[in-house]
């Protein structure tokens, strides 16, 4: 399912002393089957941008096609939009609100009208594609950790059977470990369902080891938009919008300075590795 945007602008509070243009004129296209990241400061617009892919917000300006029809035309309901354009927000767990792990994750294809056989089925595999298991259905959300949490509101939205989903700064207030998992679930349900992801995200090392693509938003325009080793190549411009690259690409530049030579394009630990191994056995064979 792709996503069109063009010349989209949204304002806060239009006409009144607290007027915000927080998106401007920004076209973008997003391909079936992509995996894109979107970066950028507090307040740059991406939140706000990605409320527009399934309807939540109206634009001031411009248009919103997904596979190519305009969503806010009268003859398309928003109600389909948002079970193909899935939107999980930060800290999801909050949104739990059943009395049961099952019962939260049925609520939506509940709400839609599905038989209890067809419920169950999505249930059950949305819940295994994040990782959890039967032992926890009948479970209180509220007695899980925090990781497990948000499992369970990814599983939600993906009992919808998404062909896009989106996804807020979804490792934000997660422990390291916590993270990862969450991270590669969602890189191995990419790959395995086929699915449109977009990651929004203030982690470099994220975006810099998941994503294809970088949308680098700023003061509600894009910036960058490109794979992450040419974005993550400006530094300094970067750091300018209050942003940075990976550690990793850090110091893979320091290196470069001090006359080692190898490459400043690597956004990942694996890649470093195999780039300072290949630059040490050239080195060994001199």
């Amino acid at each position: 399912m792709s996503i069109k945007i063009n010349n989209l602008s949204y304002i806060y509070s239009p006409n009144t002393p607290f007027q915000k243009k927080a998106v401007d004129n920004v076209s973008l296209e997003i391909n079936n089957g992509e995996f894109l990241g979107i970066i950028g400061h507090t307040g740059s617009g991406k939140s706000t941008l990605i409320q527009h892919f399934n309807g939540l917000l109206s634009p001031t300006a411009g248009n919103i096609l997904v596979n190519n029809i305009d969503i806010h035309k009268k003859q398309k309901p928003l109600k389909e939009i948002r079970q193909k354009v899935g939107l999980v927000f930060q800290y999801p767990e909050h949104q739990l609100f059943e009395m049961t792990v099952y019962k939260d994750v049925a609520f939506g294809p509940t709400n839609i009208g599905l038989s209890q056989d067809e419920i169950d089925l999505r249930v059950k595999e949305a819940l295994n594609i994040v990782g959890l298991s039967e032992d926890i259905y009948e479970k209180s959300p509220f007695e899980l950790s925090g990781g497990q949490k948000r499992r369970v509101a990814i599983a939600g939205v993906l009992a919808m059977k998404p062909e896009v989903l989106i996804l807020d700064e979804p490792t934000a207030g997660l422990d390291p470990k916590g993270r990862d998992e969450i991270l590669d679930e969602i890189s191995k349900l990419h790959k395995e369902l086929a699915i449109t992801v977009i990651l929004v995200s203030h982690s470099m090392e994220d975006v810099g080891k998941y994503v294809e693509r970088i949308i680098v938003m700023d003061k509600g325009q894009i910036k960058y938009d490109d794979e992450p080793k040419k974005v993550f190549y400006h530094i300094k411009e970067l750091e300018s919008m209050g942003l940075g690259v990976p550690q990793v690409t850090y110091l893979m530049n320091e290196l470069n300075k001090r006359g080692f030579n190898i490459s400043r394009q690597v956004t990942t630990i694996d890649e470093a590795y195999n780039e300072i191994m290949n630059f040490l056995s050239k080195d060994v064979r001199l």
